[in-house]
């Protein structure tokens, strides 16, 4: 009797106030549990890390030097001489479109450094990396931010305290600079970002749904997004890294994956019923 009394208690109780409890406590979990899938729900947005996009690009121009003085003998041999009279010297406004380069230097080299600093850029911007290619204005704000970033990093590298024109003195020679550096290296930066972001979403996507193989994974990254690739090891990453999207994740079911179909909600154990009594309104009893 006095266990009828109770659940017969419980179940009107339960009746008055289950739907507003199940719908605070989703409210809390929804508001207080952070998304699964951080790729296509990413976390609230930060300001840009200006001054790890500063760090990073340092590195990625010390880099760009090395190869300079490592595999270039006329950057090695501008390297004697006086310093600042020299530098002072190579620092002029261009007066042709081209500086002497190649079709393949000026209109795939200099994109390619103007698409990994605005990599770069991307990298210390919290969400820009996980915004989808698309029509949405986040995604356009951000790569547009990073077309920006990477005319400024363009501009230091010819002319800047850390440039071409400080280590090797180009522009020493008149027709060694061009217009060609300044406005090729961003634009067609900001063009091979937007199509590093579709190899990305459309094929690398598609291929690691397919397979689990890390290496595999790991080296496709690597060369199908070169530019990413190398604003990746700039940033101190590998070169495969993807924020919020590790190498195992895809191919493979989640764990604790939560099925989304209306089933019936059963007693958990240890559920007082009455012998004989009916069970409470939509409440299934596990059969032992």
């Amino acid at each position: 009797m006095v266990v009828s009394c109770l659940v017969a208690s419980g179940e009107v109780h339960g009746q008055e106030s289950t739907g507003t409890l199940a719908e605070a406590m989703a409210e809390h979990m929804d508001g207080a549990q952070p998304s699964r899938d951080q790729f296509t729900n990413p976390a609230p947005r930060r300001g840009a890390n200006v001054l790890g996009a500063v760090g990073d690009s340092f590195r990625l121009l010390t880099m760009q030097h090395a190869i300079r003085i490592g595999f270039q003998e006329k950057t090695r041999r501008e390297l004697d001489g006086p310093f600042f009279k020299d530098y002072a010297n190579s620092v002029r406004v261009p007066h042709t479109w081209g500086d002497g380069d190649g079709w393949v230097v000026n209109y795939l080299g200099h994109p390619a450094q103007g698409a990994t600093s605005g990599w770069v850029w991307i990298n210390n911007d919290p969400g820009a990396e996980q915004a989808t290619l698309g029509l949405s204005r986040r995604y356009w704000t951000s790569r547009a931010r990073a077309l920006a970033w990477s005319a400024a990093y363009s501009t230091q590298f010819e002319i800047g305290p850390y440039s071409e024109a400080s280590i090797g003195n180009v522009g020493l020679d008149p027709k060694t600079t061009g217009w060609t550096d300044y406005v090729a290296t961003p634009l067609g930066g900001f063009a091979m970002i937007i199509a590093e972001d579709a190899i990305d979403q459309h094929f690398l996507v598609w291929l690691e749904r397919r397979t689990r193989q890390k290496p595999l994974r790991a080296i496709v990254r690597s060369f199908a997004t070169p530019n990413r690739s190398m604003a990746n090891l700039a940033s101190g990453r590998w070169p495969w890294h993807r924020e919020g999207r590790p190498l195992g994740e895809l191919g493979r079911r989640p764990r604790n994956e939560f099925i989304t179909t209306q089933a019936e909600p059963v007693a958990p154990r240890g559920t007082a019923v009455a012998i004989g009594a009916p069970a409470p309104e939509g409440l299934v009893i596990p059969e032992r």
